[in-house]
């Protein structure tokens, strides 16, 4: 089994003949595994007649599922999870032909030409619609040229699963911030108000837009700070909340999260 997930992924269904949800769970993996025959093989362990193995392998509950990679467990879920889940959960560890896809949209984006990567995209999503990593490229691309709408359209078809991972959450916070920024004023123009009139706090929401649209996260978090040490009514507390997004953006860590984490607990307190 560890052998040969060197070759392709290995679902291992952690199982026992007396577990309802095993039975429940098993004709939904066997479906997927004959659908991903090619990518990935299915193995059943029976943990009644395998005991050992599954403490190896720490199963403290049943069904669990876990997934193999190069000799190793690279994910894992336990319970009955919906069909369109186990589907998204498989997905982010095979290759499929859509994925190749992806790969070229994503070098020719990088190489500066996005309409050839937006087309491949789109050819990506309709080979296979269900390839979730895919769709997810797909609402990045469109945030990135400024088709905000398009990008929200395609999030809100992502399964309830998905839409919980990080890194789907981050590209939300980031369509928010870009409707923000979607106005006549450009960021010169924005920075100019706040110079005139500091008080302009809703100036300096549209250019903290502007600044997350840009990467330039400190000044972004600038602006908000002042805003929430201004007026934590405005905007029911937009400032405060849009520094909880650009933290969340930034991965909740570093030094930049740290230093106004601080500025703004000292300031709440």
């Amino acid at each position: 089994m560890i052998e040969a997930s060197t070759d392709k992924p290995i679902l291992v269904d952690f199982w026992a003949s007396w577990c309802a949800p095993c039975r429940m769970l098993a004709p939904v993996l066997e479906k997927l595994a004959e659908e991903f025959a090619q990518n990935m093989a299915l193995v059943k362990v029976d943990t009644d007649a395998e005991q050992e193995l599954a403490r190896e392998y720490g199963v403290r509950a049943l069904p669990t599922v876990k997934l193999f990679r190069h000799g190793r467990v690279v994910d894992e879920f336990s319970g009955v999870s919906p069909e369109g889940a186990i589907r998204a959960f498989i997905g982010r560890h095979i290759e499929r032909p859509a994925d190749h896809i992806r790969a070229r949209a994503e070098a020719h984006f990088e190489a500066g030409d996005a309409s050839a990567a937006l087309k491949l995209l789109e050819e990506a999503n309709k080979l296979e619609p269900d390839n979730t990593s895919v769709r997810i490229a797909l609402a990045r691309m469109h945030l990135l040229i400024g088709n905000t709408e398009r990008a929200q359209a395609i999030l809100n078809t992502l399964p309830a699963s998905v839409a919980l991972e990080s890194e789907v959450k981050t590209l939300q916070t980031r369509l928010n911030f870009a409707r923000e920024a979607v106005h006549d004023q450009g960021e010169s123009e924005l920075e100019q108000h706040v110079l005139n009139d500091p008080t302009n706090l809703q100036a300096r929401q549209r250019l903290a837009a502007r600044k997350v649209m840009s990467e330039d996260y400190e000044a972004a978090l600038e602006q908000l700070f002042e805003i929430m040490r201004r007026d934590r009514r405005f905007g029911d507390d937009a400032g405060r909340k849009g520094m909880l997004s650009v933290f969340e953006i930034l991965g909740g860590r570093g030094d930049l999260v740290s230093r106004y984490r601080n500025k703004m607990v000292s300031m709440l307190h």
